[in-house]
């Protein structure tokens, strides 16, 4: 019996002869599943080069979003050191505001989760620390972010404080002597130093301050003027009685402006 065969005839377009080629059915299944699993394997290729192609894509997504996020992190550390310097410049304010105001309760100088050091209760004013603005990649933790609103709650507390007292005393607080009485330069603090005159280390009971002959001499809270007189230690002085207990001295002036008895006010 003959065997079967597949034969294909290839006509030139000039005038030589015709080729024909023939091919057994074995070579034409051979054939047929070779080109099937060639066909298989390119698809294959093919869907894994579209898979890798998406992957590379969600990747570079990824770090463009990484790359983002940490930029927005560092904004907000940024943010937050600042905030934590500002938060303790308004601590170290409303010390001083307290201390001018003459509030000692501990409710009201005391705060809760305190930023910095020092001891307020030794008579010093502790300086206030510098809070450093990060530089680089850091932790944001619940814990900073809750310590930061805790301290500024409590600032707000203490201004809160500070404000009713304020209204409440101004009257004190008006007779409570709080500024220079003159510009100028201060020669001498208040304190120990040298005498200038006998080189002696004594106790200094007051300031100096130097200035061109003339300058205004103002009243550094309002009172009532008790002395006018000229002296050999002060020369011409004024004192002035502020009550509360304080009561300012004005020495070596030129002249007087006010007589005893005159109510002055702060900078009069």
């Amino acid at each position: 019996m003959a065997k079967k065969h597949l034969s294909v005839i290839i006509v030139p377009h000039t005038k030589t002869s015709t080729k024909t080629l023939s091919f057994s059915q074995r070579a034409m299944k051979l054939l047929a599943v070779g080109g099937t699993v060639l066909g298989l394997a390119l698809a294959a290729v093919l869907v894994d080069y579209v898979r890798m192609n998406v992957i590379r894509g969600r990747y570079k997504a990824l770090r463009v979003e990484t790359a983002e996020q940490r930029t927005t992190i560092a904004d907000y550390e940024k943010s937050i050191g600042e905030l934590k310097a500002t938060i303790l410049h308004f601590e170290s304010y409303t010390k001083k505001l307290n201390v001018m105001a003459g509030l000692k309760s501990p409710d009201v100088l005391t705060a809760p989760a305190g930023i910095g050091g020092g001891d307020p209760g030794k008579g010093e004013e502790p300086e206030p620390e510098q809070a450093p603005v990060p530089s680089g990649p850091q932790i944001l933790s619940q814990g900073i972010i809750q310590n930061l609103n805790q301290k500024a709650m409590s600032i707000e507390s203490n201004l809160n404080s500070l404000l009713n007292f304020f209204e409440s005393d101004s009257l004190r607080l008006a007779s409570t002597p709080s500024i220079m009485p003159a510009v100028g330069w201060l020669a001498s603090p208040f304190g120990k130093r040298n005498d200038p005159f006998t080189g002696a280390w004594v106790m200094h009971n007051g300031i100096d301050i130097s200035t061109n002959i003339g300058n205004p001499i103002v009243a550094t809270a309002d009172g009532i003027v008790i002395k006018v007189q000229t002296d050999k230690y002060l020369g011409k002085n004024v004192t002035i009685s502020h009550g509360n207990g304080f009561t300012t001295v004005y020495g070596h002036m030129s002249n007087f402006a006010v007589k005893a008895g005159q109510k002055v006010k702060r900078r009069d």
